[in-house]
């Protein structure tokens, strides 16, 4: 890789995981001011030279989504008009990617509005992790490299050794990643069958599968109140399962979900860093695997011109 050639910017939402990429690729993070006026909006600079350089903004809409949305817009802008060859948009975690259809009257398709946005600024390609929905992928009009977390998940597993495993889906929708886990893990999979209440709330009906005497890791995209993780996890422990482990790629944790996760039957979540956890939500249950090694190779791969579909295993 030419020294020069490759350059990767990071916005505010998470500069700690730019760095590590960074590191990675064995390559100092390009400059670049993302402050804010006295007003509130959002200031942007680019102090290195990009023109004619292939970019990598890294730059998650993670909350606060808004203000994360935006800034990523203006730095591609800014990119854009500093005469970037190629700026690719790397979103580690994909911020209103839940709104991916019409399921009621006179809602908005908001992550095909976010798909939009990004391909309007200037975007020329997107990278992201684990997308709720994977038709989202359809929404861009621009190549999207999808990625799974499960690789550097499953790596972790593998080393604590957790015997006469079940994988777990707390829902329908998930039963393609957990069945992905299954097969790698050499487990049997179940299914916690809930209904859902309203957005922020479910509850667990029945499980489909064998988890009597045996221990299960529960693995899903995201958990963002931790209600369903939490419900699913006293489903599975009413259904005398011996420990209850989970994997979930991205930490949104808002409102009571660190207090639900603290005080249910869980004995440990291993979740990414592809959203910033702050103190107040770091505690002995919730360990932290960093996706960089995983984004600095398929940056690297990009850039080069080379296949990633290897990484998409």
């Amino acid at each position: 890789m030419a020294k020069f050639d490759l350059m990767v910017f990071s916005g505010n939402a998470n500069p700690v995981l730019s760095g590590h990429i960074c590191d990675y690729l064995k390559i100092p993070l390009s400059k670049a001011v993302v402050s804010h006026f006295s007003e509130g909006e959002i200031r942007v600079k680019i102090e290195d030279d990009v023109r004619g350089k292939d970019v990598f903004l890294v730059q998650p809409t993670s909350p606060p989504v808004n203000d994360n949305l935006v800034e990523l817009l203006i730095i591609i802008d800014a990119l854009k008009r500093a005469s970037a060859s190629r700026i690719t948009a790397v979103l580690p975690y994909y911020g209103y990617a839940r709104q991916d259809r019409k399921d009621q009257p006179r809602v908005p398709i908001t992550a095909k509005l976010v798909a939009n946005l990004i391909t309007t600024a200037g975007a020329d390609r997107v990278l992201t992790i684990d997308l709720h929905a994977g038709q989202i992928q359809g929404f861009f009009d621009i190549p999207l490299d999808h990625l799974f977390a499960a690789t550097i998940m499953l790596k972790h597993i593998k080393t604590v050794k957790i015997e006469d495993l079940v994988v777990v889906s707390p829902d329908v929708g998930g039963i393609k990643m957990a069945r992905a886990f299954a097969k790698k893990l050499g487990a049997d999979l179940a299914i916690v069958d809930k209904r859902r209440i309203d957005d922020r709330s479910a509850v667990a009906m029945n499980i489909i599968g064998e988890v009597k005497g045996l221990n299960v890791l529960i693995v899903d995209d995201l958990v963002s109140t931790a209600g369903s993780l939490v419900e699913a996890a006293d489903a599975l422990k009413k259904a005398q399962c011996k420990s209850i482990f989970a994997a979930i790629t991205h930490p949104v944790l808002s409102g009571p979900a660190i207090e639900r996760i603290e005080k249910s039957p869980i004995e440990k979540l291993f979740v990414t860093d592809t959203i910033p956890l702050s103190k107040e939500k770091r505690n002995g249950k919730i360990k932290v695997l960093s996706i960089a090694p995983l984004l600095g190779e398929a940056i690297k791969r990009i850039h080069n011109e080379e296949s990633v579909s290897s990484l998409f295993n």
